[in-house]
C-alpha cells in the first residue's frame, strides 16, 4: 500500500509540486464547513452546530486557516497549536497529540468535523481546510470532556462545477521529506470527488529518531437537489516512528548538554498506528426553515507503543539516570452517530434558531501493558551503553465498552439587531462496562453517569461589526478518564470531574478581513485529578483547581499585502485555596505572532515569534518539581512565485538558534527544542 500510495502521489504531483492556499472559490461547495478569507475565518459550523458568524459566538475561538497552515509549513497539530496562546503542547510520550488548554490536560478532546476523535495518535494536516480551537467547556455541543475546550479539524470537501489539482514536495535540513497531493474532480454539476494523499519521512535533531507516515483520503459528495446533500469520506492512516521521551532533569530543571542524546533503546522504541476512518454525512431541507443533518463515523484503530525512557533525575551532569520500559498494544472501535434539526422561526418579532440534537456512541477498547526487564536499568551519561530489553510480564490487560446517549436543545435568540441570547441544555448518559483481566482473578468494573450540562450566552452588538458577550458553560469528565483504560474500586464510587467556565469578551471586525478579540475567563474544576508526579501512569485527587486568564488576538490584513495572526494569553492556574500548588504545564504568559508581507506580486516574506514563560513539568507540589525555563523562538519564511501556478518557499525555524525546552510529559521526560533548521517547499496548483 505504501508503494502504491507514493506512486500515486508522485504521478499527481508531476505537473508541478505544491499546495494551493485555497481551492477555486468559483466552484460550488457541496457540504458547508465554514468560510475563510486568507488568515481570517468568517464563520463556524462547529461552534454552535449551526452556520454562525464568529462574531455571534459567545466564546473565544481561534481558527488556523489553510492559508496560514501552508504559509507556516507546519506538519503536525502540535506545531499549529504552539501558535495558539492559551494552549500548551505536551510531549505525549512521543506517540500522541496531548495538550493543556486553560489548565486542563487532555489526550481526547479532539474532533473531526465536529465528531469525537478521541484516540491517542498523531493527527495529520494534509487533508484539512482549517483547525478550530474552541476555548472553555462546551458540553452542550460536544458532550463529556472538553474541560478547557476542544480542537476540531475540518476536512477539505469536494467541490462541484469544475476540477483542480495541487501538489507539494518539501524537505528539511534534518533529511526528512514529504509529498502530498490534492485532486478535485467534478463528476457532474452536482457531484464531485476529492482525493488527498500524503507520504512523509520523520527525522529531526534527536539521535536515532526516524519514521514514516502515509495517508490517503478519498471523499465524494453529491447534491441531490431540493436542499438534500450527502458526502462519504474514507481515510487510511499508517504511522510508524521512534517515540522519544526527551531528557531527564537535574536539580529541578532540564539537564543541559544532551540536546540530541536519546534515552531510549534503538530498535526497541517504536510506535505504530493503523487507522481506518469512514465518515458519512447527509444534510437535508425537510420543509422551508427546517434543516436536517446526520453524521455517522466508524473508526478502527490498531496501535502499538513500546518505549524505554528516563525514569529519574540525573545524579550529576555526567552521572547516571534510571531507565524504565513498557510495551502497550491497544485497539479501539468507534461507532459514533450525530443527528440534528435546525429550525429558523420568528415569533412575536423575536428570531429563533433552534437546534435539536441526538447522539449515540459505542466504543470498544482493549489495552495491555507489559513491563520491561532491562539488562542494565542505569544509563551512564559519561559512558552510555544501551541495555537489552525484554517484556516477559503482563502487567495489565483490560477490555471495556462505552455506550453513550445524548440529547440537547439550543436556542439562538435574536432580540432585534443588538441583543442575541444563546441558551441550551444537554443530557448525557455515559455507561462504561469492562474487565481487568490481569492480575488474576478477573475484576469487572462498571459505572453509569447521567449529567445535565447548561450553557448560557448573552451578546450585545452596539454596531453590526462589534459584539460584547458574557457566557456561562459546564462540562464533565467521567472517572474512567480520557481513554477508558480502567476504573478502580475507589473511582467507581466517585462523581465525575466538573468544569465550570465564566467568560466575558469583545469581538470587533475592524474590516471584513481584520478582526480583534479579547476574553477574560475563570474556569473552575472540581473533583479534580492529575497525573501522579511519582507515577505518571496513575492519577491522584487534588480537589479543586482554578484557572483565571486573559486572551487577546488579532487576525487578518493590516494592509492589502500584509497579513498577521497574533495572540497573547495570561493564565494563573493553581489549586483553589492553595496558590503554592501550581497546575502542570501552564505558563503564565504566552505570546505568538506570525506575519506574511508580500513585497511584490511574486516575492513575499514571513516572520514569526513564539514566547512562553516558564512552566512546571508536573503539578507543583514541592520545590523538587521540575520547572521548564521560558523561551522565545523566532521563525521566518520567504515565498517566491516562479509562475502563476508554481511557488518556491523557504521556512526557517528557530532563526536565532535558541536553546529551549518546549514541552514535557513529567519531571523527567522533557523535550529539547530543535536548533536552527529550514524547510524548502516547492508547490503548485493547476
Amino acid at each position: 500500500m505504501r508503494a502504491r500510495l507514493l506512486s500515486s502521489v508522485l504521478i499527481l504531483a508531476l505537473p508541478g509540486i505544491a499546495v494551493a492556499h485555497e481551492p477555486d472559490t468559483t466552484l460550488g461547495e457541496i457540504l458547508i464547513t465554514g468560510q475563510s478569507r486568507g488568515y481570517v475565518a468568517v464563520n463556524s459550523v462547529t461552534a454552535t452546530k449551526t452556520d454562525t458568524p464568529l462574531l455571534d459566538i459567545p466564546q473565544s475561538v481561534t481558527v488556523f486557516t489553510r492559508a496560514q497552515l501552508d504559509d507556516q509549513a507546519v506538519r503536525s497539530l502540535g506545531e499549529v497549536l504552539r501558535y495558539v496562546p492559551g494552549v500548551t503542547v505536551g510531549q505525549g510520550e512521543g506517540n500522541r497529540d496531548q495538550i493543556t488548554l486553560r489548565g486542563q490536560n487532555t489526550t481526547a478532546d479532539f474532533f473531526l468535523d465536529g465528531v469525537r476523535d478521541d484516540i491517542q495518535y498523531y493527527r495529520g494536516l494534509y487533508n484539512l481546510d482549517r483547525v478550530e480551537v474552541l476555548k472553555g467547556p462546551y458540553a452542550l455541543i460536544f458532550g463529556r470532556g472538553g474541560g478547557g475546550g476542544i480542537v476540531n479539524r475540518v476536512q477539505k470537501t469536494p467541490r462541484a462545477g469544475g476540477g483542480f489539482a495541487s501538489g507539494r514536495a518539501s524537505t528539511n535540513s534534518f533529511g526528512a521529506w514529504d509529498l502530498s497531493a490534492d485532486v478535485n474532480a467534478s463528476l457532474s454539476d452536482r457531484a464531485a470527488l476529492r482525493v488527498n494523499a500524503t507520504y512523509e519521512t520523520l527525522e529531526n535533531h534527536r539521535d536515532f529518531h526516524e519514521g514514516e507516515r502515509y495517508a490517503v483520503n478519498p471523499y465524494i459528495a453529491m447534491d441531490f437537489g431540493a436542499g438534500w446533500k450527502a458526502g462519504l469520506s474514507y481515510e487510511y492512516v499508517n504511522d510508524d516512528r521512534v517515540p522519544d521521551r526527551g531528557v531527564p532533569s537535574l536539580g529541578g530543571v532540564p539537564i543541559t548538554g544532551y540536546r540530541d542524546r536519546f534515552f531510549g533503546v534503538p530498535g526497541v522504541n517504536r510506535t505504530t498506528l493503523e487507522a481506518h476512518i469512514l465518515k458519512a454525512r447527509i444534510d437535508g431541507l425537510l420543509v422551508p426553515d427546517l434543516e436536517f443533518s446526520t453524521t455517522v463515523l466508524y473508526g478502527d484503530y490498531d496501535k502499538l507503543y513500546t518505549n524505554v525512557y528516563a525514569d529519574s533525575p540525573a545524579t550529576a551532569q555526567t552521572g547516571t539516570v534510571a531507565l524504565s520500559a513498557y510495551t502497550d498494544p491497544s485497539t479501539r472501535r468507534n461507532l459514533l452517530l450525530q443527528s440534528s434539526l435546525v429550525w429558523d422561526v420568528t415569533a412575536g418579532g423575536v428570531g429563533h434558531k433552534v437546534l435539536f440534537g441526538l447522539e449515540y456512541g459505542d466504543q470498544d477498547s482493549t489495552n495491555q501493558r507489559r513491563i520491561g526487564a532491562l539488562s542494565n536499568a542505569t544509563f551512564n551519561l559519561a559512558n552510555p551503553v544501551f541495555p537489552t530489553v525484554a517484556f516477559p510480564v503482563l502487567n495489565t490487560n483490560t477490555v471495556s465498552n462505552v455506550k453513550s446517549v445524548s440529547a440537547y436543545v439550543q436556542d439562538q435568540i435574536s432580540l432585534g439587531d443588538q441583543i442575541n441570547i444563546v441558551a441550551g441544555l444537554r443530557y448525557d448518559r455515559f455507561d462504561i462496562d469492562g474487565v481487568d483481566l490481569q492480575p488474576n482473578p478477573d475484576r469487572p468494573f462498571a459505572r453509569v453517569d447521567q449529567k445535565v450540562s447548561p450553557r448560557l450566552g448573552l451578546i450585545f452588538k452596539p454596531q453590526p461589526n462589534v459584539s460584547f458577550y458574557g457566557s456561562y458553560s459546564q462540562s464533565f469528565l467521567p472517572r474512567s478518564g480520557d481513554q477508558f483504560r480502567t476504573l478502580s474500586t475507589t473511582q467507581q464510587n466517585l462523581e465525575p470531574e466538573k468544569f465550570t467556565n465564566h467568560e466575558v469578551g469583545v469581538k470587533w471586525d475592524v474590516r471584513p478581513n481584520l478582526n480583534l478579540t479579547a476574553a477574560l475567563f475563570q474556569l473552575d474544576r472540581t473533583n479534580a485529578t492529575t497525573p501522579d508526579p511519582a507515577n505518571p501512569a496513575a492519577t491522584i485527587n487534588v480537589g479543586k483547581t482554578r484557572t483565571q486568564g486573559i486572551e487577546l488576538a488579532a487576525t487578518g490584513r493590516i494592509r492589502a499585502n500584509w497579513q498577521i495572526a497574533a495572540g497573547y494569553a495570561y493564565q494563573d492556574a493553581a489549586l483553589k485555596g492553595n496558590d503554592a500548588v501550581r497546575v502542570a504545564q501552564v505558563p503564565e504568559h504566552q505570546f505568538s505572532l506570525w506575519n506574511r508581507y508580500d513585497v511584490t506580486d511574486r516575492l513575499g516574506v514571513g516572520l514569526g515569534v513564539i514566547h512562553q514563560s516558564s512552566q512546571y513539568a508536573a503539578i507543583r507540589t514541592s520545590a523538587a518539581t521540575t520547572r521548564l525555563p521560558g523561551f522565545t523562538r523566532v521563525d521566518a519564511a520567504v515565498f517566491y512565485h516562479l509562475s502563476d501556478t508554481l511557488q518556491l518557499q523557504l521556512n526557517v525555524e528557530n532563526l536565532l538558534d535558541e536553546t529551549y525546552f518546549p514541552d514535557a510529559h513529567n519531571n523527567n521526560n522533557i523535550s529539547t527544542g530543535a536548533p536552527l533548521n529550514g524547510r524548502v517547499t516547492l508547490s503548485a496548483r493547476f
